[in-house]
């Protein structure tokens, strides 16, 4: 049976952090939101409480039940959660005379309390807090202090309970990990295997069971999540899977064929279907983003729709959905802000009578990778850039034209494999070509041109929730513009995004 660690989220930034640095000790954990999360058993190792962006003294604070956990678990609380279990446990929690936020150093450790072994004397931590603990319950004692903050972190005598002022999970807690590594290995005991080799014969056993001789429909991308996905289904249940491989006409240049070619190779059990008229056709004289992004889902279900009834007892549909989408839907405060329609299938279970499976669902973009080069999936696919759903057609600002795509396409291929050339396409989360809805003069020899603009726009990023612009040599920025002005026709003009996520998002509609 799986072991897990469960933790509780209040609304932190730094929440899916956490699970991260808590999977990168090989252990399973989950993340729930504090109001919601299912009644541990034992399976359960122990519980973490995250941070919160509201102070334990406001009247409308996230209040838990930890009846079933306090006591009965190893806890650790982390910032708000270290806050809240002294507070409503019989300490007390003021503003603090300033803000304590940043670097910090702890001046004081009990080395003897098995959170804080083998940590260094002065050990750098960061703090992000508007509150201090200015008094703990009568059970627990200060095991850690810094010069400006005296409970830096804090034990429970008589239960496996501890309380950090600080943020192990950051990169600027420079022993976090230790912490976090003897949490989970000396106090909660966890056996530490949940490897991505272990991950793949769990779930393809899961699979085998859950399926049976089952038929599933799954439609394909070409990006790392719907493989990996498909190819760990494919081990499952081999031919029972068709995979359905759409082209909208707005993927990159030769990217159906290629692709295409690449899924035969794997050997799985593949569709192609080029769709890409009738996605183009009713494009036409659309320029809203979110109208471009409905018009291109919907008509990816229709076509999905079309082939999948031409599949005899199809039972399933398989997605490539993975952790972060599932946190999403349902985080500490509901589902966030619509910043922009997110591609997929919805709609498609209920309209085919489908249930759905989803091999990924716990995994992280990171694991989900290391899943793929255990299965040994071609690298060629695990370290693709994130492509958008929509594809071009939300890369072509304004309306889109047959003329328009063939422009970006050339635009990104040029750019794309200069990438690849110059060593620069790893060290990019996501890159590629954009054209504006605006033409602007030029000379080209002795005549006057009046052509299209393109937007180069690379970033660096873990995750795609934060990114910041890549920083490309300008040498390799001036080849590439050179090559798109001369061998494109209808450019005249290459300019470069450096415009870091938050504020502005990875693509531009």
């Amino acid at each position: 049976m799986k072991e897990k660690i469960l933790i509780l989220d209040f609304g932190s930034q730094y929440t899916q952090l956490i699970a991260r640095k808590v999977r990168e000790h090989n252990v399973y954990c989950e993340i729930h939101p504090y109001s919601k999360y299912p009644e541990p058993d034992e399976t359960v190792k122990g519980v973490i409480l995250s941070g919160s962006p509201f102070s334990v003294r406001d009247e409308h604070a996230p209040i838990p039940d930890l009846e079933g956990i306090k006591g009965k678990y190893p806890l650790l609380g982390i910032c708000y959660g270290a806050q809240y279990l002294s507070h409503y446990y019989g300490g007390e929690v003021k503003q603090s005379g300033s803000r304590e936020y940043g670097r910090a150093r702890l001046s004081f450790i009990n080395w003897d309390i098995p959170l804080l072994r083998n940590l260094n004397s002065n050990t750098q931590v960061w703090m992000s807090h508007g509150d201090t603990i200015n008094s703990l319950p009568s059970n627990c004692e200060v095991i850690a202090s810094t010069e400006d903050v005296t409970v830096g972190a804090y034990a429970a005598s008589n239960e496996p309970t501890y309380g950090l002022q600080f943020h192990p999970e950051v990169y600027h807690t420079t022993e976090g990990k230790t912490i976090l590594y003897n949490f989970l290995g000396e106090i909660c005991g966890c056996s530490m295997d949940w490897t991505p080799e272990a991950f793949v014969d769990s779930t393809i056993a899961d699979l085998r069971k859950k399926l049976g001789n089952d038929r599933v429909v799954m439609g394909l991308s070409g990006g790392v999540d719907s493989t990996v996905a498909a190819i760990l289904l494919h081990r499952s249940i081999g031919s029972n899977l068709t995979c359905i491989f759409v082209d909208n006409g707005l993927l990159r240049k030769n990217e159906f064929n290629t692709v295409l070619d690449s899924y035969k190779e794997l050997g799985l059990n593949v569709i192609g279907v080029d769709a890409g008229d009738k996605f183009i056709s009713d494009l036409k004289g659309v320029t809203d983003p979110e109208d471009k992004r409905k018009s291109i889902g919907r008509n990816f279900i229709e076509v999905f729709e079309q082939e999948g009834k031409k599949l005899d007892n199809v039972s399933w549909l398989g997605q490539g959905t993975i952790y972060p989408d599932v946190i999403e839907s349902v985080s500490v405060n509901g589902p966030s802000a619509t910043i922009k329609s997110h591609h997929n299938v919805g709609g498609l279970p209920e309209k085919m009578h489908l249930k759905v499976v989803e091999p990924l669902r716990l995994l992280f973009k990171d694991e989900v990778r290391r899943v793929g080069k255990a299965m040994e999936i071609p690298q060629s696919f695990l370290k693709r850039h994130p492509f958008p759903g929509p594809g071009l057609g939300i890369r072509i600002l304004g309306e889109i034209t047959p003329e328009k795509i063939r422009l970006v396409q050339e635009a990104d291929d040029i750019y794309i494999k200069a990438l690849q050339k110059f060593g620069l396409y790893d060290r990019i989360w996501q890159a590629g070509a954009l054209l504006l809805p605006v033409q602007s003069v030029g000379v080209m020899g002795d005549e006057r041109t009046y052509e299209f603009v393109v937007a180069l726009r690379a970033v660096t990023s873990t995750d795609g929730m934060t990114a910041d612009w890549g920083h490309l040599p300008y040498e390799v920025l001036s080849r590439v513009s050179n090559d798109i002005i001369n061998k494109v026709r209808g450019i005249n003009r290459v300019v470069y995004d450096i415009s870091s996520k938050p504020p502005a998002t990875i693509e531009w509609e």
